[in-house]
C-alpha cells in the first residue's frame, strides 16, 4: 500500500470523510501523511493588493484538526499550509506531494455538477490531470 500519503485539506462538507479516508489507506502500510492546506489568494486590480477569505487562525485550525485526528489513530502526520494565487491550489498540491514524494494524494470533492465545475474549475479535476501519482478523490 502507501507509506506516504498527501492530505488534501479544507473546509468542505466532505473534508472529515477525506480524513477517515487517509486514516485508513495510511493505516494498512504504517504510513506516514502531510497534511495540506492552499490558502487561495484574490488579486485586486492592477494594484496587486490581495486577501484571503480565510483567517490565519482559521486555516491553522483546519490542518491541526486533520493532523489530530491522525496522530490520535497513532498516524505520523506532518502539517502544513501554503498560500498561492487564486485558481493554483492545484499545482500547490501537486507540488507539495512532489517534494515529500508521497505515494498518493487524498483529497475531497465539493460535489459541483460537471457543468459547474466546468464553468468555474475543479481543484480535484485539476490535481487529477496534473499529477503524476494516483489521487483519491472523496465525495
Amino acid at each position: 500500500m502507501y507509506d506516504r500519503l498527501l492530505l488534501a485539506v479544507d473546509r468542505s462538507d466532505v473534508a472529515e470523510r477525506v480524513i477517515d479516508a487517509a486514516r485508513e489507506i495510511a493505516s494498512l502500510s504504517d504510513g506516514e501523511v502531510w497534511v495540506l492546506h492552499v490558502q487561495e489568494k484574490e488579486i485586486i486590480g492592477r494594484g496587486g493588493g490581495s486577501f484571503t477569505i480565510e483567517s490565519d487562525a482559521e486555516v491553522r485550525s483546519i490542518v491541526e484538526h486533520a493532523a489530530k485526528e491522525l496522530d490520535d489513530a497513532g498516524i505520523k502526520a506532518h502539517y502544513e499550509v501554503q498560500s498561492t494565487i487564486h485558481g493554483q491550489a492545484a499545482r500547490a498540491i501537486v507540488g507539495a506531494a512532489r517534494a515529500h514524494d508521497v505515494g498518493v494524494i487524498v483529497m475531497g470533492s465539493r460535489g459541483r455538477s460537471d457543468l459547474t465545475a466546468l464553468l468555474l474549475g475543479s481543484t480535484a479535476h485539476a490535481v487529477i490531470h496534473l499529477s503524476d501519482q494516483p489521487v483519491l478523490v472523496v465525495r
